[in-house]
């Protein structure tokens, strides 16, 4: 029997979140709603500007909030990533284990990543990223007793933009293989797909049996406008397809069947880490005896939850009583 629900691979960054204007951005020269990648110098800048603001700091990253996710719920899950052998890095390793998550990493001399998230009024999220040590992890960091010991590992799509961060994926999906483990693979971001379209057909056509997306990366993957044709034409190469639709809902594709997925009313605050909540609430539901579609309305409501508060960890978490209602749906 695996030890793991899920055993989580990406970035390791530490999340320093506030709110900010429209001005900032535009001083900054930031596209609304983006992920930027900066080095160290900028960050440091970028994070001087931020000084007098209430600030709100915790272990983060996409494949890391998504197995903080599966926690929350009850799952039990591990995560890779490299960090750096200073106060950011043990703040990390700290907090994830403080959740229950397994972490077992070599710290890196590299400084800790951190992800500088500027919430607006209208609750998107542009984020700075200094990648730091994260961007060290190789493949030789990879824990095959983990995969074996897992029912899925979980990569995320922005570890392809390195060349050993690639290869720690890679050879990850690889002992995934050997050892009958689930592969799930999220697109991540808009931008990320854009550059590196061919090898993302390549993965899903190939090791990954769960793809994560959201309706922008689905466009943009398939050339189609209409989200129900992005999600079958993926469909046709992945076993498993689930498509985010922010506040319209989702769609989950599997065994041929779709399963459209109703959105949530909510007052948005914050759109961070929706997707990653998404994720980690339809894995716990398809690693814990949910059917597809009743994970898929699992996920939908965590992602509402966690898009109607600040950050993202939940603050109001799912009761026992709350998650069976949801295996109990027809």
């Amino acid at each position: 029997m695996a030890d793991f629900d899920v055993f989580g691979v990406g970035n390791a960054l530490v999340d320093i979140q506030t709110r900010v204007d429209d001005s900032l951005l535009e001083r900054l020269d930031l596209e609304k709603g983006i992920m930027t990648l900066v080095d160290d110098a900028q960050q440091a800048e970028v994070l001087g500007m931020l000084n007098g603001r209430t600030l709100h700091r915790c272990a983060g990253g996409s494949a890391a909030n998504t197995v903080v996710a599966m926690a929350d719920l009850g799952g039990t899950a591990a995560f890779l990533g490299k960090v750096g052998n200073d106060e950011v890095g043990s703040f990390f390793l700290q907090d994830m284990r403080e959740l229950g998550i397994t972490i077992d990493v070599q710290p890196a001399a590299a400084p800790t990543g951190t992800c500088a998230v500027l919430i607006t009024d209208d609750a998107q999220r542009t984020m700075l990223t200094s990648l730091g040590a994260s961007a060290t992890l190789t493949e030789h960091d990879i824990i095959e007793a983990h995969i074996k010991a897992a029912k899925y590992v979980y990569i995320e799509g922005y570890l392809l933009t390195g060349e050993t961060t690639k290869a720690a994926a890679y050879r990850a999906m690889e002992l995934a293989k050997q050892h009958g483990t689930k592969v799930a693979f999220t697109a991540s971001d808009p931008f990320l797909v854009n550059m590196i379209r061919d090898e993302i057909w390549d993965l899903i056509t190939g090791p990954v049996d769960l793809f994560f997306c959201n309706e922008q990366e689905a466009k943009s993957l398939t050339g189609r406008s209409d989200p129900i044709g992005c999600a079958a034409e993926i469909h046709q190469h992945a076993e498993n397809v689930a498509l985010t639709l922010g506040e319209k809902g989702s769609i989950v594709m599997h065994g041929g069947d779709a399963f459209p997925i109703e959105g949530v009313d909510v007052d948005a605050v914050d759109t961070t880490g929706a997707g990653d909540m998404y994720a980690g609430a339809l894995l716990y539901g398809i690693t814990n005896s949910m059917s597809w579609r009743q994970s898929g309305h699992l996920a939908s409501h965590a992602a509402a939850r966690v898009v109607a508060q600040m950050g993202a960890r939940l603050e109001r978490k799912f009761t026992p009583a709350e998650i069976d209602a949801f295996a109990k749906m027809d």
